[in-house]
């Protein structure tokens, strides 16, 4: 369970970023960033995992994510041809009209929302995903009165659920980011051998039961289950390249196969060669 600070490189010129079609569906790409994000997908089944909320969605999905909510790449794992459209604006996009001008009331009701997470119904995801897939289409000052549209739209409609009943706090400083990037770039360059736990303490400078605290407050998780998480991920991802499951055990870190195969069909629900065999058999 990989987590990054996502950089925002606007686009040119422009308040915000509009993607078209990025393709990760190899990568679990859990991450967080300052920036509000409006995420369109269309012709997949598949997970939305955001802040502490996990559902499945069938065929498409639009979801508004707050500022610095981490979340999962709404096509990890996706296997059909899909679209996919990622919308991301800066807070202040709109300067100091935002939360002053009373046009803009409405729009600045919704920011405050996506501090829960916003998933729409049908016939919004539908409309708006059309209005997404033609923005880039647009001159740019139309893409801007587009995007304010399309979030008046959104602010307007009844046609959504909170996926949280309070807000996501938005717990990373800038120290615990800093500290976060180095503990998840050493699990990176060292999760194919054992990891133990008095180095990830050493490297956040706390004691090992300061670091258990620490990490379990941050991630929401435990320190082995979130290595778990990623040697996994990792497996996955070299079983679809056609390594068997032996070698891909030790590769990704496991020291025994029964704890691979145990922990690797408790988080997906299936053992290595299940999950092999399935992808390799097009179900």
């Amino acid at each position: 369970m990989k987590i990054v600070l996502e950089e925002f490189t606007p686009d040119s010129n422009s308040s915000f970023r509009l993607l078209l079609n990025p393709r990760l569906s190899h990568i679990f790409y859990w991450h967080f960033h300052p920036e509000f994000e409006l995420v369109y997908i269309e012709g997949a089944n598949g997970t939305r995992h955001v802040g502490e909320h996990i559902s499945r969605y069938e065929y498409n999905d639009l979801v508004f994510i707050g500022s610095n909510i981490p979340h999962l790449n709404f096509d990890y794992m996706v296997k059909t041809d899909y679209e996919k459209v990622v919308l991301q604006v800066r807070s202040d996009f709109l300067g100091n009209a935002f939360g002053n001008v009373p046009e803009l009331s409405t729009i600045f009701r919704l920011f405050e929302l996506s501090k829960y997470g916003i998933a729409f119904g049908t016939d919004t995801k539908t409309h708006i995903g059309k209005r997404l897939k033609v923005i880039a289409q647009l001159p740019h000052f139309e893409q801007f009165l587009e995007v304010l549209n399309i979030f008046q739209f959104l602010a307007n409609t009844n046609d959504y659920t909170l996926l949280h009943e309070k807000p996501v706090e938005n717990q990373y400083n800038k120290r615990d980011q800093e500290r976060i990037k180095r503990l998840y770039q050493f699990i990176d360059d060292n999760y194919q051998r054992k990891i133990e736990l008095s180095e990830v303490a050493s490297l956040s400078n706390l004691s090992e039961a300061a670091f258990c605290r620490y990490f379990k407050k941050m991630t929401r998780v435990t320190f082995v289950e979130f290595l778990n998480h990623y040697r996994v991920n990792q497996a996955k991802n070299l079983l679809l390249l056609d390594k068997n499951v032996t070698e891909t055990c030790f590769d990704c870190g496991f020291e025994s196969m029964s704890y691979f195969n145990r922990t690797f069909k408790k988080l997906t629900g299936e053992n290595p060669l299940s999950f092999k065999k399935r992808y390799f058999s097009g179900l």
